[in-house]
């Protein structure tokens, strides 16, 4: 496998690995409290979430293949860049920032100091903005076979904005209740 390929699934192994990390770690320290995390989200709404969030991890998964297993890492080429490098900052930016938000918001739950919001905020904006970005490198990429690979990809893409660059850093905190 090419050495630009090992690199960007150590970043996706790390990173994956860091985001479920704080996951557990939050919910293992803050034992039954969850619900907390929902805030105010409606029972339907967060049926949205439950349909959404899974449909994110597919999405991930399906972009994730055609990067992996489909592109020519020494030839593809974004916005007239190296894609590799393209995808590692990408990838890099989603999977950091995505391992914050359970620890900050946690710290706001015990504390309610506004700092820790404006942080929770940010973070939430930086993953859906590189979540956006992902979409547009895919759009903008200059290797797209196979067809069928590359427009699940897209479509992997498209969900996974929507749950991150909406869902996430828009509806959630609409419905957190921060004083």
């Amino acid at each position: 496998m090419d050495e630009q390929k090992i690199w960007f699934l150590v970043i996706n192994a790390l990173g994956s690995f860091a985001v479920i990390a704080s996951y557990v770690a939050g919910m293992a320290s803050h034992r039954n409290t969850e619900q907390l995390l929902w805030g105010r989200i409606t029972p339907s709404l967060k049926t949205v979430y439950l349909v959404s969030m899974p449909l994110a991890a597919v999405g991930y998964l399906l972009f994730l293949y055609f990067i992996v297993f489909q592109l020519d890492a020494a030839t593809v080429r974004i916005w007239d860049f190296d894609g590799f490098l393209i995808f590692d900052i990408i990838f890099m930016a989603i999977l950091v920032f995505s391992a914050f938000w359970t620890p900050l918001t946690y710290k706001l739950i015990e504390t309610q100091w506004r700092g820790w919001w404006t942080y929770i905020r940010l973070v939430l904006f930086i993953v859906g903005l590189a979540s956006l970005a992902l979409l547009c490198a895919l759009l903008m990429i200059s290797q797209r076979e196979p067809a069928w690979s590359y427009w699940l990809a897209v479509a992997g893409a498209v969900v996974f904005f929507i749950q991150t660059g909406i869902m996430d850093a828009l509806v959630w905190p609409a419905f957190f209740p921060y004083k």
